[in-house]
């Protein structure tokens, strides 16, 4: 039987540590469906096709990965894509406590779907999307906390280089 799992998350940006945690997953299953969410409630950094492409980039030498985007209840994106796990990364015990209250809430909405969680790395047990876009606002460097493309993404989102200067970076590497 082939062993399918979803990493749901809004992935704005994508980090080190979410892609720690697709790595390991990855290995663990047959197929990796990378969801990023569509949630009208933020407003995110990147529009949704932004970080789609960025997962896309960042994940491409992982051949079990697949990228796609959705709306809507993850435990319900994954029984669509025929997966049996859904994959949840935990920094730190607050987001324990967070997280196995969903997991408990998807496993009653659909008994087949269990939740993995994997803890994430030591090293990004403190990076978070929101610390990499907080401290780019500022002009930090980011350069430990995200791939290469997505922190030229970020740096032209802020204003911090243009998209020429984007484009010709790019195209050097």
């Amino acid at each position: 039987m082939r062993r399918v799992a979803v990493y749901p998350g809004s992935f704005d940006p994508v980090t080190y540590g979410h892609l720690d945690i697709i790595r390991r997953s990855a290995e663990m299953v047959d197929e990796l469906i990378v969801a990023v969410l569509v949630n009208k409630a933020k407003t995110p950094l990147f529009s949704v096709q932004e970080r789609v492409k960025m997962l896309q980039i960042v994940t491409s030498d992982i051949s079990n990965v697949r990228v796609k985007s959705f709306s809507g209840l993850s435990v319900e994106f994954a029984k669509e894509e025929g997966a049996e796990f859904l994959v949840r990364g935990l920094r730190a015990i607050t987001d324990f406590e967070y997280e196995l209250q969903m997991a408990q809430t998807n496993r009653i909405m659909d008994p087949t779907i269990d939740t993995i969680f994997l803890t994430t790395s030591l090293q990004y047990a403190y990076l978070s999307s929101t610390t990499v876009r907080e401290v780019a606002s500022y002009g930090g460097d980011i350069s430990r906390f995200v791939p290469s493309p997505v922190e030229k993404a970020v740096k032209e989102k802020y204003g911090l280089i243009s998209f020429k200067e984007s484009i010709e970076d790019g195209q050097q590497n």
